[in-house]
């Protein structure tokens, strides 16, 4: 691959990181003058929320058991069955939970966001959309920011408990530890601080998602093509974008503020 090629290929980038943060800010205009399609918001909220229930449940569940099998010989050596639940809880609520939900969303969803998009604008459709006097933005863009920064925290939440489950099967059935001891563990390990800063992290991880998979359909050029590298380069480029986000969070949130909150 020659220079000149990759060197379009980093101004592309640029100009499509540029168009997104472009893109979120006309979102909060929007947003603030109330400008909301209910019916397309309630649409994509049944596409992200209820439609990719099971796989987030099925990806918590196996996440929960494999660490508890990791944790639990470890703990059992140092004779510190008690922590082995508080140590799942808190790495669920605090990392596993909101980023493994935000991966799974922005594989099935923020690709589909991409796809959609892209092909109507490769097809002229958006265009049709301003003849018509309709603003893209609050029919496709702004739904889609609502769905998920609304379905991605309570499936967050319904990942964590899933993955409590799951490491609570494990525990009991292999390593023989009371159920009754793995939860009590969780309820002395578990601070209202944790559950905020997942609901945080998956809030912000859902407008990433569809802000990145949005702009990336808005800026597809070249046909069908076209359309395959924007759904392509908006998952990768939601998945680095969330991991990036997600190590300053957890900086903010844990190596200071998070401490004085629970103070």
């Amino acid at each position: 691959m020659s220079s000149k090629t990759i060197d379009t290929k980093i101004q592309v980038w640029l100009e499509r990181l540029l168009s997104a943060l472009l893109l979120l800010g006309q979102v909060i205009v929007h947003l603030l003058h109330g400008k909301i399609n209910r019916r397309n918001t309630l649409e994509q909220m049944s596409i992200v929320g209820p439609d990719s229930l099971a796989i987030a449940l099925v990806t918590a569940a196996f996440v929960g058991a494999v660490f508890t099998i990791q944790v639990a010989r470890e703990f059992l050596n140092f004779g510190a069955v008690q922590a082995i639940g508080g140590v799942l809880v808190l790495a669920l609520s605090r990392e596993l939970a909101p980023v493994l939900t935000a991966v799974v969303i922005a594989a099935r969803v923020g690709s589909a966001f991409a796809a959609e998009i892209g092909t109507m604008k490769v097809t002229e459709q958006i265009d049709a959309l301003y003849i018509l006097k309709s603003d893209p933005i609050d029919y496709l863009v702004i739904p889609r920011v609502i769905a998920c920064c609304v379905m991605l925290p309570i499936l967050t939440m319904i990942s964590l408990i899933m993955g409590s489950i799951g490491g609570i099967f494990v525990a009991s059935t292999i390593y023989n530890i009371s159920q009754t001891t793995f939860i009590e563990s969780i309820q002395d390990f578990l601070q209202i601080w944790d559950l905020i800063s997942a609901l945080v992290k998956a809030v912000i991880f859902g407008a990433l998602i569809a802000i990145i998979g949005c702009n990336w359909g808005l800026t597809t050029t070249g046909g069908a093509k076209g359309v395959g590298q924007s759904t392509t380069t908006a998952v990768v480029m939601a998945l680095i974008a969330i991991f990036i986000c997600n190590f300053f969070l957890s900086w903010l949130m844990f190596q200071g503020l998070g401490r004085q909150f629970l103070s």
